[in-house]
């Protein structure tokens, strides 16, 4: 597709583009995608590395389409899961159009800002830093940031300063990211988002709940996946779309913390959860919960395949 047709006057050029958003933990990265494709693909939690899997949301207008890859934090892994999460960071920077390097305004650049920024420059593609959290960063603080950039992180195609928290100064990022689209089609129809499945939505929308509603006791080695439930239990009507949630914990004493007395942390996740899956897929949804012990998964190379950290 080179372009739209209305009547017979062809439209601007229509440019598409991949674009890699990446940073350390916790500058707010799945925040930023969220906002600039105008609805929720990535979870959201002030937890270091919650984002594990590459995340694409895709933002869609009448000239543009922009496929943001929403990417885990790099850090220095401490678990196999660290790293195969860092590899699959680092393969994101490849084959594609934009870098978008995330930093913080309220806190100094530090080793991690200058790796990953590193990371950005060893390749070809045009990066523009983000320099996000302006909304709680003093004046001088994003002076410093701005004037100190290259220096401390090299020299980028653009320096942009928002807030993906409120919007502001995200019109000037989506300008500068279209700005270096290459003419293409659009890879993804109108009205689509991600190109996530549902079970991958609803383990993600459970997990993000979990660390929500025990923030102070959750620890962060837990895994969910989803699958399609085939069991009779719960609603039958056709348009139920039903799905069996399985946790894994490390420990057994790490069961009782995501159970809750009496079920009330995972009863509380699991309804939360249900709900902005529904409000999402726009369609009715159950979910059948259980909780299982898989010692140590985040070190263990067969369990890290069979979770889909296989990379």
């Amino acid at each position: 597709m080179n372009g739209r047709m209305t009547g017979s006057v062809p439209d601007p050029v229509f440019r598409s583009g991949f674009v890699t958003v990446v940073g350390r933990p916790n500058v707010g990265k799945s925040t930023l995608v969220n906002h600039l494709v105008g609805q929720k693909v990535s979870i959201v939690s002030d937890r270091p590395q919650t984002t594990r899997s590459v995340v694409r949301g895709v933002r869609t207008t009448s000239t543009t389409q922009t496929v943001f890859i929403d990417t885990p934090g790099l850090h220095r892994p401490r678990t196999l899961l660290g790293e195969r999460t860092n590899r699959r960071a680092r393969d994101a920077l490849d084959e594609v159009d934009v870098i978008c390097v995330v930093v913080e305004a309220n806190a100094r650049y530090g080793p991690g800002d200058r790796m990953v920024a590193g990371l950005a420059h060893e390749t070809a593609t045009p990066s523009v830093l983000v320099v996000n959290k302006v909304d709680v960063a003093t004046d001088d603080e994003l002076v410093a940031h701005l004037a100190t950039a290259q220096a401390e992180l090299g020299e980028f195609a653009a320096y942009v300063p928002c807030s993906a928290r409120t919007g502001a100064g995200l019109d000037a990022l989506v300008a500068e990211i279209e700005s270096r689209l290459p003419p293409g089609p659009q890879y993804f129809p109108d009205g689509v988002v991600t190109d996530q499945p549902e079970t991958f939505l609803a383990a993600e929308l459970m997990r993000e709940q979990l660390l929500t509603v025990a923030r102070d006791e959750l620890p962060h080695s837990i895994a969910v996946t989803v699958e399609v439930d085939d069991d009779p239990v719960g609603p039958g009507a056709a348009d139920v779309l039903r799905l069996l949630v399985t946790i894994r914990v490390e420990r057994d004493s790490q069961k009782g913390i995501v159970i809750g007395a009496k079920g009330s942390v995972l009863k509380a996740a699991g309804t939360a959860a249900r709900l902005e899956l529904e409000a999402l897929l726009g369609t009715r949804v159950h979910l059948r919960s259980r909780v299982r012990v898989d010692p140590d998964w985040q070190r263990r190379p067969a369990a890290l395949d069979r979770l889909g950290f296989d990379r």
